[in-house]
């Protein structure tokens, strides 16, 4: 097979608000070879974002955060959805540095060992945002409560769940979110190995 390869023929920015939205109209091989046709798309465009799963190995615990998300405000019964700490990275910021920030900002954590995930793109069919997802470990015991900031609208409600009750909640269809969803089954598969890590006093 030939060398994969696109062309950006136009690019516009159609809309410039809190987020941006840009037109492109580009081409790109074919596997079957030559090249498509012109096409246009739309895209989505923030910056890269941090997801960190906020574990009590001890307690057996996850930390969930719950908010309002306009996404789904088409069933409005549902527009509260169940998350996991996330945030922006800003210019300057790395990651990890996200990841400790946000913690304390959204769920009034400090992390004590922090270990990544993985790295993907959340719907890259019209989204350039890319998650770097870890799992950091915490101390559950005094978390709860209403967290985040005032000056961004935050109004982020805190509760430190048992992790066979977070993933019964995965099962029944309660937690609707992607990002929560991966760290969650993520932590299924690796919760033991996991737990044994940080209970023996290994540290990064």
């Amino acid at each position: 097979m030939s060398e994969k390869q696109f062309e950006i023929l136009a690019r516009e920015t159609v809309y410039q608000g809190f987020f941006r939205l840009e037109q492109y109209t580009l081409k790109h091989t074919l596997y079957r070879g030559g090249w498509s046709r012109p096409i246009t798309r739309e895209l989505f465009r923030r910056g890269n974002c941090v997801a960190v799963l906020l574990y009590d190995p001890e307690r057996d615990e996850v930390v969930l955060i719950e908010q309002f998300r306009v996404g789904a405000a088409l069933r409005p019964r549902r527009a509260w959805l169940i998350e996991i700490v996330a945030g922006a990275i800003e210019e300057g910021e790395t990651a990890e540095e996200v990841a400790y920030r946000e913690a304390l900002e959204e769920a009034g954590c400090e992390i004590e060992q922090l270990i990544e995930i993985q790295q993907f793109y959340t719907t890259p069919g019209g989204c350039s945002e890319r998650i770097t997802l870890f799992c950091g470990r915490v101390d559950s015991r005094a978390v709860g409560g209403v967290h985040g900031l005032a000056e961004e609208d935050e109004d982020i409600h805190v509760t430190a769940v048992k992790f066979d009750e977070v993933f019964q909640m995965l099962e029944d269809g309660k937690i609707e979110s992607g990002i929560p969803i991966i760290a969650i089954q993520w932590l299924y598969i690796h919760r033991d190995k996991l737990r044994a890590r940080w209970l023996n006093g290994a540290h990064e």
